[in-house]
């Protein structure tokens, strides 16, 4: 880490969302890869501000109401926020701090891109790459090579029993435009459950909180006496494990945060298509196949490789660089 961030007990970063796992991730995943001591603040944001878009919103600081963080000085070296909610206070952090704070902005903000000293938007959502906006190919997130490697250590001997070639299979659910029916969930159960009597595969299944009761019955109902192991959301969270130690990952489509997750693997990622859709989740899945991560599930393994996507790291050395940038010329002067 550059020396900037480590000679002064004041330095950290303010890590702002709205408490969805989704969002957080990628806050937080960002965060810890700049390198400074976090302060999570979860904001819960009251009425009127709730109902309006992020432009017509005053006295963004006023917004956050009770059960969630507040927003007060002393400000902090860093402001990394994410989604719709976020997007109002952090630009008005960077204006309460004089500009002292550095304030980074994930997504599209909804506001100029100029009220923030850096936006990290996905290029699926349509920004340009100019200025101060970097575009990444997915979404940034927690996954490094060291989290890996300990979960793999941690969790090897659990999964030891299970047959190679061993397949994450990661599920999300129901969101804006995209459902998992029944119908469709039974298939996809019954593709993995080919899978396995076909090659002699080893699944390792997360369902999400998206994915329901209903849907989890299916799965351990349609994958009943087969080298399986579907987590019941009690312990320690596997997902960093599975990612390691898998040698394939199939995850769904509604999620742009698990398929980047997994592409940042190198490991071939399967993606199984569910009913809907938009044209933001299009773009993303078309750039992931040009990419050569994805490919579509169709019920059979594939070995391939391909660059592993590093979106959140090099946010985060853009990040250092800039706020090495800025601080430079203050420590000259101070001198």
């Amino acid at each position: 880490m550059n020396a900037t961030y480590t000679d002064t007990a004041r330095t950290v970063a303010w890590a702002l969302h709205d408490g969805r796992i989704g969002i957080a991730n990628q806050v937080l995943g960002l965060a810890e890869a700049v390198g400074l001591p976090i302060v999570e603040k979860r904001l819960a944001i009251r009425f009127p501000w709730s109902a309006l878009p992020a432009s017509l919103w005053l006295q963004p600081l006023r917004a956050a109401g009770p059960g969630g963080a507040d927003l007060t000085p002393p400000w902090p070296d860093l402001v990394i926020g994410c989604g719709r909610t976020t997007a109002a206070p952090a630009a008005a952090i960077r204006h309460a701090s004089g500009g002292r704070s550095f304030v980074v902005h994930i997504q599209n903000p909804q506001l100029p891109p100029s009220l923030f000293d850096l936006v990290v938007a996905p290029e699926h959502d349509g920004m340009a790459a100019a200025g101060n906006v970097l575009t990444t190919r997915g979404a940034v997130h927690r996954v490094t090579p060291a989290k890996l490697a300990d979960a793999a250590a941690r969790f090897a001997d659990r999964f030891a029993d299970l047959p190679r070639p061993l397949v994450a299979v990661l599920l999300g659910g129901n969101n804006r435009v995209y459902r998992m029916t029944e119908e469709r969930l039974a298939e996809l159960a019954e593709q993995l459950a080919g899978l396995s009597r076909r090659h002699g595969a080893g699944l390792l299944v997360t369902p999400s909180r998206r994915t329901g009761a209903a849907g989890e019955a299916i799965l351990r109902e349609r994958l009943a006496g087969l080298p399986a192991r579907i987590w019941d959301g009690s312990g320690e969270n596997p997902y960093f494990a599975y990612l390691a130690l898998a040698d394939a990952v199939v995850v769904t489509a509604d999620s742009v945060s698990m398929i980047s997750e997994a592409a940042s693997t190198g490991k071939p990622v399967l993606v199984a298509e569910l009913p809907g859709g938009s044209g933001k989740f299009r773009r993303f899945h078309d750039a992931m196949r040009a990419h050569g991560a994805t490919r579509p599930f169709t019920g059979e393994l594939a070995a391939w490789s391909y660059p592993k996507l590093d979106d959140t790291e090099r946010a985060a050395a853009e990040i250092r660089r800039r706020m090495a940038a800025e601080r430079r010329p203050r420590a000259a002067a101070a001198e």
